[in-house]
């Protein structure tokens, strides 16, 4: 398997074919295949090899997807970092994942130049920056146009790429604890090209358009099937609501993929109407599961198109299939082909159905570990199993039903309560738009729900209120809330995934 095979080929076949539209650039194969062997080129006349690691710092823009490929060509081993990271975070992550040569948006030009003392693995000549401020407002730092300027446009050389060379080092988004570097061979990206590219019944007459950022894992999910298609990409350099219906109207777009707040917004918008985004196949939920309120409200607005996955970017996966969505509403699906699930007990014995239990699984997609960390990779994978740490359940069809993460339950006077099942009962008051809850310390109880509320534009209720109308409705005394604490948006990783730890933080900090 060899993910950097895929592009010549389409530049051969289909090279006339629209590849990717971003910004006011449109690309054809044969064009975007021309960008993609200048970066290779220009990476090897840098002296890296095969399986020397370079990072971006990139938001969402040509250079970024020019990267990912280029790598898949050399043999390079790719580092996508969340531009939302501090100093501390960035020197950590460059450090422990060997970077040789970090190509970084302008604005992380001053960033970079006072860090480059504490990252002695990246030679002077190896810091490129995209856009302005390159070589004339960085110092000795290299504009990416004049370090590409002077490299070929031709093939790379072939080095004997095969299942098992790394592609990319993706460091988990850090909602648990520090991120881990989560390695991913060119066998496993080849594992989604096909697999999802079956899932979302994708053809090189596809039409994908994304808006989230891509460094985050759940792009792969549409971008390695496009590429594997060859169809057309249109990227966004960033999520805006209006913008994304319009260009689903105008490009007559077939496949996105979304987290829950980009749908929400979607919905909630004053440009929604369900025929301008007629031409959808496929609206995705990725991230976390989209709460039931609004999967009704998709479902009635939208038919045929919801798909869900639940899943890691360690490699295990599951898929709720559009023609399962109301059949199995509140599901997120079954394993797609070659994948396994279990759900088990502490005691590692297999759960009944209906029984909750932690969700393991097993699938080619799978890592084959963490980088440099086999001590945390023999805990995550025990006998070919990858332990989520994520609660759920198996019904009568085997399908998958997530009750939430075993690290956000909350153990209030011994009796586990799942957040999520209170956050179902929330999002049904008419003033609350999103709402996540959390467990703090309490001395009678051990732990009790908070609820975090963002409100619906225009609308308003009082902590009281919602306290009192929530405590009313939930199955059980013990799922009560103590308090609500109001948002105007939630904190988010680059991935979209609600913060819980800070908010849980700021809570415990609040005077009383």
């Amino acid at each position: 398997m060899n993910i950097g095979s895929l592009l010549p080929r389409h530049a051969r076949y289909r090279a006339s074919h629209p590849a990717l539209i971003v910004g006011d650039r449109q690309l054809s194969y044969r064009e975007l295949n021309v960008e993609v062997n200048r970066l290779a080129n220009a990476l090897l006349a840098a002296g890296l090899r095969k399986g020397d690691k370079f990072a971006t710092l990139l938001p969402n823009c040509l250079e970024l997807m020019v990267s990912y490929w280029a790598a898949a060509k050399t043999g390079l081993v790719i580092v996508p970092l969340s531009t939302m990271l501090q100093d501390r975070g960035l020197v950590s992550l460059l450090n422990d994942s060997d970077t040789a040569l970090i190509i970084a948006d302008a604005g992380f030009a001053g960033t970079l130049s006072r860090l480059r003392g504490q990252l002695p693995a990246i030679r002077a000549d190896r810091f490129v920056i995209v856009g302005s401020g390159g070589s004339g407002g960085s110092g000795d730092m290299l504009a990416y146009d004049d370090f590409v300027a002077a490299a070929g446009t031709g093939e790379p050389p072939d080095v004997g790429l095969g299942d098992d060379d790394i592609y990319n080092i993706m460091y988990s988004s850090g909602t648990t604890g520090l991120p881990k570097g989560i390695v991913h061979t060119h066998y496993v990206r080849a594992m989604y090209c096909t697999l999802f590219s079956q899932c979302w019944r994708m053809t090189p007459e596809s039409i994908v358009l994304h808006a989230g950022a891509i460094v985050f894992n759940g792009a792969m999910l549409d971008l390695m099937p496009w590429m594997f298609v060859g169809g057309t990409y249109i990227l966004h350099e960033s999520f805006n609501a209006e913008r994304m219906i319009a260009d689903i109207e105008r490009w007559r777009v077939t496949h996105v993929v979304m987290v829950p707040a980009q749908i929400m917004a979607i919905l909630n918008s004053p440009e929604f109407a369900p025929e301008k985004l007629a031409s959808l196949e496929m609206l995705h939920n990725v991230g976390a599961p989209l709460l039931l309120e609004y999967k009704k409200k998709l479902n009635d607005r939208l038919p045929g198109r919801f798909y869900e996955l639940y899943g890691l970017t360690e490699g295990f996966m599951t898929v709720l299939d559009k023609h399962d969505a109301i059949r199995k509403v509140g599901s997120v699906g079954a394993p797609p082909p070659f994948m396994e699930i279990r759900l088990i007990r502490e005691d590692g014995s297999d759960c009944e159905a209906g029984e909750v239990g932690e969700i393991i699984g097993r699938s080619p997609c799978m890592m084959p570990g963490y980088y440099k960390r086999p001590d945390l990779t023999a805990q995550a994978i025990v006998d070919g199993w990858l332990h989520t740490g994520d609660a759920g359940y198996l019904d009568e069809d085997g399908y998958l039903f997530l009750v939430d993460r075993i690290k956000d339950m909350i153990i209030t006077g011994g009796v586990n309560v799942f957040p999520k099942d209170i956050e179902e009962i929330l999002i049904q008051h008419p003033a609350v738009g999103d709402v996540a809850v959390f467990g703090v310390a309490d001395d009678k109880w051990g732990e009790v729900p908070i609820a975090a509320i963002v409100t619906r534009e225009g609308e308003s209720a009082s902590r009281e209120d919602l306290v009192a109308w929530t405590n009313s409705r939930v199955d059980a005394k013990f799922q009560r809330i103590r308090d609500v604490v109001f948002y105007d948006a939630f904190p988010r990783n680059v991935a979209g995934k609600t913060l819980k730890r800070e908010m849980r933080d700021a809570y415990a900090k609040t005077p009383a």
